[in-house]
């Protein structure tokens, strides 16, 4: 994968917290969940991760690509950027 959703960083921009909440135990807390399955565990992880994705969008968030790679180095992509998949946006047409 070249690009990817931080969900810590979706999380804490969305939520308005600081990075040291931003932890999936303490995600999964202040959300009002417990965590499922045994911690470390790859699979469980990623289900609880999905857990909190689904909660963010019930609750309005646009989850965007805001992280990817180019050449070799971690860079952050602007939250101003368009939507993956999104068709560019159309110009006004004028009538003369």
């Amino acid at each position: 994968a070249k690009k990817w959703i931080n969900i810590r960083k979706s999380y804490g921009n969305f939520y308005k917290v600081p990075r040291n909440q931003t932890k999936l135990t303490a995600m999964l807390e202040n959300l009002g969940m417990n965590y499922d399955g045994r911690p470390h565990s790859g699979l469980d992880d990623s289900r609880n991760i999905a857990r909190i994705a689904i909660r963010m969008l019930q609750d309005g968030c646009e989850l965007r690509v805001n992280e990817k790679m180019h050449a070799g180095q971690l860079m952050t992509v602007s939250s101003l950027a368009p939507l993956e998949g999104a068709p560019a946006p159309l110009m006004p047409r004028y009538r003369n």
